[in-house]
């Protein structure tokens, strides 16, 4: 019987040199890969497809960018996912993309599951928290055999796998809807400036046009439209990624604490991202009571955690997603923006469900009564007041 393995791949360096050596280290007879389209460019998805069609004994190409954005984004914006500063975008597509790999493991009677993630990352965890889940054998040759990037690129180069990355520029990218993520090489070191050339999202902020205003409109806490234009979820992020993008909106540069505990240098693109939780935030900051935000943020933080850590299937995060989609029942309106040389700021918001009264809030109205607050104000601070009694008392002051 042969040994049949699937292999999640990206058709980048890790998981391109996966396919000759699941079968000389491994014995697998057939590596089947399976490529998951979550957003990459179209040029990236065709390469991976055509590279995987010579080198692996059968390929699929599956397109998920509908579900990805349906079940996995909008889930997040309405959570305002964000772990650290960083808005998650590498780690909630890694959930999907193994349960696809799963799929077609189970479709072909495979006796395993391969991915190409290191043993100092999180991408090993994200997706072995789904390939557990099922009898089948986790197969990860970068981790069990200790390979350095340089050691790949030449065992690369005497297997005649072509790829991008050289060691003059060892960019490891990874790129869906939501967000672009570049590291390796040089930019390991957290004092090393990255260079522009690392870039594909966003211009440089001083080369941003003149200031651009929009009009981001919600419903149920996701964004529907653009300017009062109907768009659907994949259409509204990607036009958006070119727009805000093109003002050098959403470039990040941060110290990560990875799941293991170490810490790493990342930058990110993700200039959709930025906008839309941004709105997000402010619109529900309207609409949701005081109690509520404050409830919510922490309900956020956990979600946001579990979504790091690839824990999907986690009963809480579930949990929390229930009470994360009554709230958003109200987050609907519109929120005006302005893009200008790589900041985005909130000008106005609106909302059928605004808790807001401008006559009751503004200082030029008389409909309620200032004195009414004395009362309050009496109240406000009175255990504080007491024990600065009893301080002084005890001092004999």
């Amino acid at each position: 019987m042969s040994k049949k393995v699937v292999l999640a791949y990206s058709g980048g360096l890790d998981t391109s040199i996966c396919i000759p050596i699941l079968k000389e280290e491994y014995d697998c007879d057939e590596v089947i890969t399976v490529a998951v389209d979550v957003g990459q460019p179209r040029e990236d998805v065709a390469k991976a497809e055509e590279k995987a069609r010579k080198i692996s004994d059968m390929h699929y190409t599956l397109d998920v960018r509908d579900e990805f954005v349906k079940d996995y984004i909008f889930p997040l914006i309405r959570a305002n996912g964000d772990y650290e500063g960083y808005v998650l975008g590498t780690s909630i597509a890694r959930p999907l993309i193994a349960k696809k790999v799963v799929e077609i493991a189970e479709k072909e009677g495979a006796s395993a599951l391969a991915h190409g993630c290191t043993g100092k990352g999180n991408d090993q965890l994200r997706f072995e928290a789904v390939f557990r889940l099922t009898d089948m054998d986790v197969f990860a040759p970068m981790r069990d055999m200790n390979l350095t990037r340089e050691w790949e690129i030449g065992y690369a180069r005497d297997h005649d796998i072509p790829v991008s990355v050289t060691t003059d520029k060892p960019w490891s990218v990874d790129e869906n809807i939501w967000s672009r993520s570049i590291e390796g090489g040089k930019l390991e070191d957290p004092g090393y400036i990255p260079p522009e050339e690392i870039y594909e999202w966003t211009v440089s902020p001083e080369s941003a046009p003149d200031a651009q205003t929009l009009v981001l409109g919600f419903e149920n806490g996701v964004p529907v439209s653009i300017d009062s234009k109907k768009l659907d979820g994949v259409e509204l992020i990607e036009k958006l990624n070119t727009i805000a993008g093109s003002h050098g909106v959403g470039r990040m540069d941060m110290i990560e604490d990875r799941v293991l505990g170490l810490k790493a240098r990342e930058n990110y693109e993700h200039p959709a991202a930025t906008v839309l939780l941004a709105a997000h935030r402010d619109l529900e900051k309207l609409v949701l009571t005081r109690a509520e935000l404050k409830f919510k943020a922490m309900v956020d933080a956990q979600w946001s955690e579990l979504a790091y850590y690839g824990l999907v299937d986690e009963p809480l995060y579930a949990d929390l997603n229930v009470f994360i989609d009554k709230t958003q029942e109200r987050v609907a309106g519109t929120v005006t923006i302005k893009l200008y040389k790589g900041s985005m700021s909130i000008l106005a918001r609106t909302s059928p469900y605004a808790l807001y009264s401008e006559e009751l809030v503004s200082f030029d109205s008389a409909s309620v009564d200032q004195k009414d607050a004395e009362g309050f104000a009496k109240y406000h601070g009175f255990q504080a007041r007491m024990y600065r009694r009893f301080v002084e008392k005890s001092r004999g002051m």
